[in-house]
């Protein structure tokens, strides 16, 4: 990949993210200046297989994100306490999630260490603990986060609820948001464990988005190959407490009433109080002036919105405890909706 590849490559991420996964445009400014270019991307099935690797991101709050920069000397840091805890030395690099400003993060550490075409989630989802590696609980993986300036938290456990609970203190103890490294597995692993492809599969969406030029919101899905969920305007929000998620509420451009339940991503968008989409597919609102792709922070009255439809990687619906851990119920909303 070349440097011309980045911003096509932010703009799939974003799409990616649902409506969540941190704003790209600080990070994307940082590599494009300090990585050196061109990078090259690798298929797991490329590399040998015994080959230790690593993934890195930035966790916590989305709004913190958008003003904190990630350090390349942390993640030096949390690879030296991976290190002497696992006794590798990594020689790959992927991503966390593959979405939002966490695409991006694997290129700091491009300049010694191949970069993996793979991620965990293949998409942005909030929980560590719906990481690819630690639902399908692989022996031996280690999460290491940042508590601050000098603090480092390292997490060994076959408990999923460990890994989110003890890495997300360590984050409030670093100020709501920092730097998350996870190791003790191969670029082996990531094949059986990890979703392939969603780095090529950013790119492309991007150079879609970006080769569509103004038009009709069928276009625009047309062009990137995904579906037309909606298009309308926003005309209210509503906090939902007992679940820690958002009611948006869409007044169709045909007369439907379109409403969207989000957390820190979109979850579920019902139309006419029906079901039309619904985690682990993956829901993008799009600013149908500006072509903005949103946040779910940013849909506010009165912008006119259009609703895409992208499908989730399949490895979540493989097997049942995969697709329990990232579907409606684990949001604590409803039983999925079943074909």
């Amino acid at each position: 990949m070349g440097v011309d590849d980045l911003a096509a490559l932010a703009r799939g991420f974003s799409l990616l993210g649902s409506g969540g996964g941190g704003r790209t445009a600080i990070l994307e400014s940082v590599v494009r200046r300090t990585v050196s270019w061109p990078v090259a991307l690798h298929e797991s099935e490329g590399l040998d297989p015994s080959t230790p690797c690593v993934a890195v991101g930035i966790a916590g709050s989305t709004y913190l994100l958008a003003e904190r920069l990630p350090r390349v000397e942390a993640f030096e840091r949390l690879l030296a306490a991976a290190h002497r805890w696992t006794g590798t030395a990594p020689g790959a690099v992927c991503a966390i999630e593959g979405a939002g400003l966490n695409g991006l993060t694997p290129l700091l550490l491009t300049g010694g260490l191949r970069f993996v075409d793979a991620d965990f989630m293949g998409r942005a989802l909030p929980g560590l603990d719906q990481m690819s590696l630690i639902v399908d609980a692989v022996p031996g993986v280690v999460c290491a986060a940042s508590t601050g300036d000098q603090g480092i938290t390292l997490v060994e456990s076959p408990v999923r609820g460990d890994v989110e609970q003890i890495v997300r203190s360590a984050l409030v103890q670093a100020g709501g948001a920092n730097e998350v490294l996870v190791a003790g597995f191969t670029v082996g692993d990531l094949r059986e464990h990890a979703i392939g492809g969603t780095v090529s599969r950013a790119l492309s969406l991007g150079r879609a988005f970006e080769a569509t030029g103004p038009g009709a919101a069928s276009r625009l899905a047309h062009d990137l190959g995904v579906s037309l969920l909606g298009v309308g305007r926003v005309v209210d929000v509503a906090e939902r407490s007992a679940t820690s998620a958002s009611s948006i509420e869409v007044a169709g451009d045909d007369g439907a009433i379109l409403r969207l339940v989000a957390g820190s991503e979109f979850v579920m968008l019902l139309r006419d109080g029906a079901v039309i989409a619904e985690v682990p597919d993956i829901i993008v609102a799009v600013d149908s002036i500006s072509r903005d792709i949103l946040e779910v922070d940013a849909l506010t009255p009165p912008r006119h919105v259009t609703l895409l439809g992208i499908p989730a990687p399949t490895w979540w619906r493989e097997r049942e405890a995969r697709l329990r851990a990232v579907d409606t119920r684990a949001f604590g909303l409803t039983e999925p909706r079943r074909a």
